[in-house]
């Protein structure tokens, strides 16, 4: 049996005694070579692409057998699979905003779940990914899911110029969907403006309509708010896909000649999940499982893109996830979610427990695959690593350097990412953000007793009974070890809630 002591040393080897730990491996980016207006020449393009609600067991490389997903298995076996990576939260919004600011979104009030009337929630001027790129001569674009709010106050006003948006915070070019797709608006906004949209047709919202009544259906569906009027301005729900790979394609041929980031975040496999009728039916999960064979199409158009430009060989690519998989019903709407019946036995977040908005590795822990021929071998890789990441990991890139302030939650994790061997971890501890927060720690997951809320409050829900989970022995945390491993819990406790106090986590 494992002493109480001997597990104790294992913590204290995983936290250097304390210190948080960092790669020490030399960032390869040192060696970016720079032109005299300060483009760097050496780093490669950027597609980092973006699922919604795409659990850990959703691909056929991560163990799916009932849906295929040819073009993602591909990209895995040309590139690094990772077994331990995270989205920063375990719901979309504050995912979305740890990746663009390097800050766990936990630690900024009005960060969570945002009606498609929010204000913009990330402060222009602030150091994002697409601004630091754009600094080192990137031309950035994102296409597709935004859900960060848009304009200087709430409810947005979507009738005339939209800003700020994603231009003011580092974009050079943006097509998105403003919310999600079960959220209204239901229209595309590019750059500054609602796409189509007929003057004489202002757009009306309401958000005190409950999704499934009366007035909460557009073009047939389920939504969360009413919208009328922008009728010519209305999406088709099949073919929101295809829209978005064109435009992403778009954005590719207009800046093969450049170096790009482009930041594709699709909406595929969030609910309404209305797949285009050639994905209907062709897998063995429902509708559910179909969305999943939509969103693995794209990832090929885009792919192939990239192969018909010759960009593949100098293009970074990542394909990830926002959160961990949920099976969820459109509210009342059950044709455009899913149910148990239809999902068939898949398991969308394969061994791990839990799922979408919960503290369990089934909230967090998320597909991850890194390509970049030439520079990353193809394998499999433990490293612990998070969307948060990408501000510092894409500064060492570009060999520049964070102000302090920037992306107080972001490490630099390229070396991973690059495949590279590694003396200490990266990242060695990582909050995740669920319901609640919790604690990574090398294997071990802490979910404290009266474990604190994002806000900092206690979650009246809970049993006030410490969680320890010895994930290298027990990935679907099922044997809570805490009453055996006290010391260390009360250890990792204290380590969570100086994270909580400090602000930061980054080492300086």
């Amino acid at each position: 049996m494992v002493t109480r002591e001997m597990n104790r040393r294992s913590f204290l080897r995983w936290t250097g005694a304390g210190a948080l730990a960092v790669c020490s491996v030399p960032v390869r980016a040192s060696e970016a070579k720079r032109t005299p207006d300060g483009v760097t020449t050496n780093a490669p393009n950027i597609l980092f692409i973006l699922a919604d609600d795409i659990g850990y067991g959703d691909f056929g490389c991560y163990g799916a057998t009932k849906v295929r997903t040819p073009n993602v298995d591909r990209l895995a076996s040309q590139g690094l699979r990772f077994t331990d990576a995270h989205s920063p939260s375990a719901v979309c919004t504050p995912t979305r905003y740890a990746f663009m600011t390097g800050e766990y979104a936990w630690r900024k009030k009005g960060t969570g779940i945002l009606p498609g009337i929010a204000a913009l929630i990330v402060e222009p001027g602030r150091v994002t990914v697409p601004s630091l790129l754009k600094q080192a001569g990137y031309t950035t674009g994102i296409v597709g899911k935004w859900h960060l709010g848009l304009g200087p106050k709430e409810p947005t006003d979507y009738n005339g110029e939209i800003k700020p948006g994603p231009l003011e915070v580092g974009f050079d070019y943006c097509f998105i969907i403003p919310a999600t797709g079960d959220r209204t608006p239901c229209v595309y906004v590019e750059n500054h403006r609602v796409v189509g949209l007929d003057p004489k047709d202002p757009i009306q919202l309401d958000y005190t309509v409950k999704r499934g009544e009366p007035r909460s259906f557009v073009n047939g569906i389920a939504r969360i708010g009413s919208q009328t009027g922008g009728k010519a301005a209305l999406w088709k729900d099949e073919e929101i896909a295809e829209t978005l790979a064109a435009k992403a394609d778009a954005f590719l041929e207009r800046n093969k000649d450049k170096r790009f980031f482009l930041f594709l975040s699709t909406h595929d496999i969030h609910v309404p999940r209305v797949p285009h009728p050639r994905f209907k039916g062709t897998s063995q999960a429902g509708v559910r499982g179909d969305t999943i064979h939509s969103f693995d199409w794209t990832v090929g158009q885009v792919l192939a893109s990239l192969d018909r430009l010759e960009l593949a060989d100098n293009t970074l690519v990542i394909v990830t996830s926002d959160n961990g998989g949920v099976l969820d019903a459109n509210g009342p709407d059950i044709e455009h979610g899913g149910n148990v019946q239809t999902n068939n036995g898949h398991l969308h977040n394969g061994p791990l427990r839990a799922g979408k908005g919960s503290p369990y590795e089934g909230g967090t822990r998320v597909p991850f695959i890194v390509r970049w021929p030439g520079h990353i071998k193809p394998g499999v890789s433990e490293a612990l690593v998070c969307h948060v990441d990408m501000l510092a990991s894409m500064a060492a890139l570009t060999d520049q350097r964070l102000v302090e302030a920037a992306g107080p939650d972001s490490f630099n994790v390229l070396p991973a990412l690059l495949g590279e061997k590694l003396d200490k971890p990266c990242r060695d501890h990582l909050v995740e953000h669920g319901n609640v927060l919790a604690l990574r720690k090398g294997p071990w997951k802490l979910i404290p007793r009266d474990a604190p809320t994002a806000a900092g409050k206690k979650n009246k829900k809970r049993s006030g009974v410490a969680e320890l989970y010895n994930l290298a022995e027990d990935i679907g945390e099922t044997n809570n070890v805490a009453a055996a491993h006290p010391d260390l819990a009360k250890e990792m406790t204290a380590l969570l809630q100086r994270i909580r106090e400090n602000g930061r986590s980054r080492p300086s």
